[in-house]
């Protein structure tokens, strides 16, 4: 598995890593085309119709995990209907007593997310997992998504880690395949972000059910 040896710093995703995916994927396919089906006096199905064309658009983009951009297209409070439903935010299994030992180690333990500043702060609230890291970086505050390759080069430029004793942890392929090309030493891809979907298969990347598999010889 790991080289916890060979391993001086950890990047943790949030969503679909530390915390249930089924939050956002419920938000984002459910709770928003609803919101907007009524705004706009058209059926559940119609609204989604309209929407996925939009979000597909700017999968991988910075603006699509940008809450304020889409408060504007859409003209919805996200941030707001957010806070709505934030009884759904939940910390996947064994995440916490994950970090509970990583924070037993001399390791620099950094989360490194592309949720927005809203979000963020919302879902820290929520779960308090804020307490177990060095630093909080969001793609908002760089510039550029997780998937861009001058994301990584600005987050190495700032944090100054090494790239080779470095670690990754996030359930986006196209996340781990950017910071692959960038040269992070060590990545590894979660298999079950959402606990309501079936298991994913991942065969290009070292990957996780849940983080009891990471604890072996931390």
């Amino acid at each position: 598995m790991i080289d916890w040896k060979f391993c001086d710093t950890v990047l943790l995703d949030m969503d679909g890593t530390l915390l249930d995916l089924n939050f956002d994927n419920h938000f984002w396919k459910e709770f928003v085309p609803l919101k907007f089906a009524e705004l706009h006096n058209v059926s559940l199905t119609e609204a989604k119709q309209q929407l996925e064309p939009r979000f597909k658009r700017m999968e991988g983009k910075l603006e699509w995990y940008c809450l304020d951009y889409w408060s504007e297209a859409l003209q919805l409070d996200i941030a707001g209907l957010k806070a709505e439903i934030a009884g759904l935010i939940a910390v996947l299994p064994h995440v916490t007593e994950f970090l509970t030992k990583l924070q037993q180690t001399p390791k620099t333990v950094l989360l490194v997310t592309n949720a927005h500043r809203d979000s963020l702060n919302l879902k820290m609230e929520k779960t308090c997992l804020h307490t177990f890291f060095d630093d909080i970086i969001s793609s908002h505050d760089v510039g550029f998504a997780k998937e861009h390759p001058e994301f990584w080069r600005l987050l190495h430029q700032q944090h100054g880690f090494d790239k080779a004793t470095t670690l990754l942890v996030d359930d986006s392929l196209a996340v781990l395949n950017a910071a692959r090309a960038f040269g992070i030493g060590q990545i590894v891809a979660v298999s079950k972000p959402d606990s309501q979907q079936a298991k994913r298969s991942i065969s290009d990347f070292l990957a996780i059910e849940d983080f009891r598999e990471l604890m072996v010889g931390l």
